[in-house]
């Protein structure tokens, strides 16, 4: 008796189709922020990606959790999507009480260093999608000046 098999995107149990793996996305999350060790950066990681996974919903979410290394694509799935759509400002502040002892300046920097460590890795058009989805406020999270030229 044969059992049929969904085939994997992944190359290794890290990456997705791009190559990217986890430990290159936490050392870019590392970098971004200047955290002082790894285990922090993927603190942070985690955390954010969890609370962005909440919102990010649809077409959008399945194209992000491909574009991301299978660790991260698993941590935006889990969540169940928002019934409300937070504003940045209340995003940071969501993030700020899943980190214990974070204040909005610290949760602010930990969003920062996440998300605009995704773009160079997702592409600006995923990216625009994303934010599409998203409050105003988000693209300079997403180490953006403004979401879309003014018409």
């Amino acid at each position: 008796m044969s059992t049929a098999t969904v085939p994997r995107v992944t190359t290794t149990p890290h990456a997705q189709a791009d190559g990217v793996t986890w430990p290159q996305l936490i050392d870019a999350v590392r970098q971004s922020g200047r955290y002082a060790t790894l285990p922090e950066a993927e603190r942070v990681t985690r955390t954010v990606l969890s609370a962005l996974g909440t919102h990010v919903t649809g077409d959008e979410r399945v194209d992000l959790a491909r574009a991301l290394p299978e660790e991260a694509a698993r941590l935006i799935a889990a969540q169940i999507p928002a019934t409300h759509r937070l504003t940045a400002a209340r995003f940071v502040d969501e993030v700020a009480s899943r980190t214990p002892g974070a204040t909005s300046a610290t949760a602010r920097w930990d969003v920062s260093s996440v998300l605009s460590a995704l773009p160079p890795l997702i592409g600006d058009d995923l990216t625009t999608r994303v934010l599409a989805q998203l409050p105003p406020g988000y693209a300079l999270l997403f180490g953006r000046a403004e979401l879309a030229p003014a018409p």
